[in-house]
């Protein structure tokens, strides 16, 4: 089979897609893919490392509000439309699959005019710009969670989950947490803000120190490597917890997941996607700053399934981060039932789902 994934943008979009392509290979090592994104764009790089063969085309997403450069985008789309359609024929994929971002929009909808088997993966509750343009046009709509599900045409929609569940599941034996300075056996909490760190999780950590003085839990703090040297200078102040280690940026975080009891952190899909697939409770801080506020939507679904603990940016303190912490750890009870209720919500096969959706259209398109 062949197939031609697309996505970019954000990780968010490419690392789903990258975990697809593992995840497959990994089980059908017959697979031949094809990586359709932009030159100037994080997944080429990110693609490319991963030794997949990769293809550029020029466009750029519309602005949301009136704009002369829109003009330009729909002249890019079109120009991006017609060198994806000659791509498209000289690579002759089975099925094409996007996972979000404007790169997606020529490559898929280039596809379906081809007669291409398609399908969009949509990760997050609340659909993006692009994702809802092309629903009108592929075959299937991929989705995670289930509140993305009034967005896209009904008899479309199928529930896959996201590949990076699958890849972390996938991942045996994992790191022991004693190499970042932490004991063995002893109940653990990680909390991150993202790749880049967030403000305002940072300063609520630095806030509860003396009260985490007192807890037989530890923590993994990473602050994200542009807070790291502010963050530190305000610990030294402060006084840190000694049952407290530091660190600017965790590389091969999921190889470190499955140690943790407990995650704090943004409601991004794809950590959404690697905690429940472990059956890890969680802490959810959701972004602000995000399109449609669409991370609170995807927290709140967590929430109401008692799989985590939600709190607003806007209420957040030392004091409401510790006592959110303490809720899940200091009842085992309480922590067994997140445990499950969070596993429950995992779709540990979602890279599986998504292939075999792909295997279906071909078969039905022959």
């Amino acid at each position: 089979m062949r197939i031609v994934v697309s996505g970019g943008g954000t990780g968010g979009h490419i690392y789903p897609a990258l975990a697809f392509i593992k995840e497959v290979k990994r089980h059908h090592e017959d697979v031949e893919f094809l990586y359709i994104g932009t030159e100037k764009g994080l997944e080429k790089n990110i693609v490319e490392r991963e030794g997949i063969p990769f293809k550029a085309i020029e466009i750029t997403g519309f602005k949301r509000k009136l704009s002369f450069e829109n003009v330009k985008t729909v002249m890019r789309f079109l120009k991006g439309v017609k060198e994806c359609k000659k791509e498209l024929k000289r690579f002759k994929p089975d099925a094409v699959i996007g996972t979000g971002g404007y790169v997606c929009g020529p490559v898929v909808y280039a596809a379906s005019k081809l007669g291409i088997p398609t399908i969009i993966h949509e990760q997050n509750s609340l659909p993006g710009l692009t994702n809802k343009f092309l629903s009108k046009y592929v075959d299937k709509v991929a989705i995670c969670f289930d509140e993305a599900k009034p967005h896209f045409p009904a008899e479309k929609v199928v529930f896959t989950g996201n590949p990076r569940a699958s890849e972390v599941v996938s991942i045996k034996g994992g790191r022991s947490l004693t190499t970042l300075g932490l004991s063995e056996g002893k109940k653990t909490v990680l909390i991150f803000g993202g790749s880049r760190g967030a403000t305002p999780i940072n300063e609520a950590v630095i806030a509860m120190q003396n009260e985490l003085k007192k807890r037989d839990y530890q923590v993994l703090y990473v602050t994200g490597e542009v807070h790291y040297d502010k963050v530190t200078a305000a610990l030294k102040k402060e006084g840190p917890a000694p049952n407290m280690v530091v660190q600017p940026f965790l590389h091969q975080m999921p190889e470190y997941l499955k140690e943790f009891e407990v995650v704090v952190a943004r409601a991004g899909a794809t950590t959404i996607a690697e905690i429940t697939a472990l059956g890890i409770p969680s802490v959810l801080i959701p972004s602000p700053y995000v399109t449609a506020n669409h991370q609170e939507v995807n927290a709140r679904s967590l929430g109401e399934q008692n799989a985590a603990v939600v709190l607003k940016e806007s209420e957040l303190n030392g004091d409401r981060l510790i006592q959110a912490i303490d809720h899940i750890l200091q009842d085992e009870k309480t922590l067994q039932e997140m445990k499950s209720r969070a596993k429950s919500l995992g779709v540990p096969d979602a890279a599986e789902r998504l292939y075999n959706v792909l295997k279906e259209l071909k078969h039905h398109a022959k």
